[in-house]
């Protein structure tokens, strides 16, 4: 069985490739660009052949979208081009876990995907940090429940706020720079950007074990910039880099006709 699954993200759409349960091959596009259901479809059949993957052996496809607008279009060109129904993650799909929040059709679909994924993954409790356009902490306790989450702005965002709304202070590249002890703006930028998060990720990750008193907490971070965070704290346990692709496989094999 080969299966595509398709994150749309705030910033970019993430497209992956399982066989059975292995990932061979991702890619992305952006999702800021409005596209019609035929440049969708036409784009990611030929982004598979160029990635040596053939479309007519693709069985299945899921998405998990927090851009509503692109639905339409993304899931026509699917359909056309693909000739595949994909599962939507939403309202009444199979988690695998109890959304016990005040309003469950608030969570966001990204973060249904990262938590099953990490309580299939690592088992609970486990806390699911995703390090993306927001920076989201969300709980899973160890009997398989979701309903607490915390939200944070992003380091981008938290980049592109310095630099938009502060006349003289230029867009420079997110990394750790050789010291906190900064003695010009690009790496004082960097070291505010890159160490608050990290004493942000921290202060964060210890009041939720305080609050839960889950002192043996999981914690998993995922996200594109999730990565330099981790290797620079222990608050961190793993870095999952294919955690929400691998959600959405888990959650279609949960979901497909016949499936559990």
């Amino acid at each position: 069985m080969m299966i595509l699954v398709i994150d749309v993200g705030n910033t970019n759409i993430t497209f992956g490739v399982y066989r059975e349960k292995e990932l061979i091959t991702t890619f992305r596009m952006t999702s800021r660009l409005l596209r019609t259901s035929d440049e969708y479809g036409i784009e990611i059949r030929e982004m598979l052949k160029s990635n040596q993957v053939e479309p007519k052996r693709l069985s299945g496809a899921i998405i998990a979208s927090v851009v509503p607008n692109v639905m339409h279009a993304l899931t026509g060109g699917v359909r056309r081009y693909l000739k595949l129904d994909p599962v939507i993650v939403g309202s009444g799909i199979k988690t695998g876990i109890r959304i016990t929040s005040e309003n469950p059709k608030e969570i966001g679909p990204d973060r249904i995907v990262d938590v099953v994924a990490a309580y299939e993954k690592y088992g609970g409790p486990v806390l699911v940090l995703d390090f993306g356009t927001a920076t989201t902490y969300d709980l899973v306790t160890q009997d398989g429940c979701f309903g607490v989450g915390i939200t944070a702005p992003g380091i981008r965002i938290s980049a592109k706020a310095l630099w938009e709304d502060t006349a003289k202070l230029p867009e420079v590249e997110i990394k750790k720079p050789d010291s906190i002890l900064a003695r010009e703006t690009v790496s004082s930028m960097q070291a505010g950007l890159v160490y608050g998060q990290i004493g942000q990720t921290e202060y964060i990750i210890s009041q939720v074990k305080k609050e839960s008193g889950y002192r043996e907490l999981k914690v998993v971070a995922t996200g594109g910039l999730g990565r330099i965070i981790a290797d620079e704290t222990d608050a961190i346990d793993v870095y999952d880099s294919s955690l929400t692709l691998d959600g959405l496989r888990i959650l279609y094999e949960k979901n497909r006709k016949g499936g559990a």
